[in-house]
């Protein structure tokens, strides 16, 4: 039988650096935005994420979208 994919949700996760290490390494933290819609563009997510970090003193190092899926017989 076949397996059927269903979009469950989405979620934004963002990575920035908000300092460094007495070392000279970069402090990187994660955030996660939840319930971003799953039909959404990925232009659109990473252009939402870039405008929130731009308000922000933190450079944005990345942006990653998790979709999550159900799996069904």
């Amino acid at each position: 039988m076949a397996v059927i994919a269903s979009a469950k949700d989405t979620v934004l996760v963002v990575n920035f650096q908000t300092g460094l290490t007495p070392a000279g390494s970069p402090i990187l933290r994660q955030r996660s935005f939840q319930n971003v819609r799953s039909d959404a563009a990925d232009q659109d997510i990473y252009d939402v994420a870039t405008a929130l970090y731009g308000l922000q003193s933190y450079p944005l190092i990345s942006v990653r979208r998790d979709n999550r899926v159900d799996l069904t017989e």
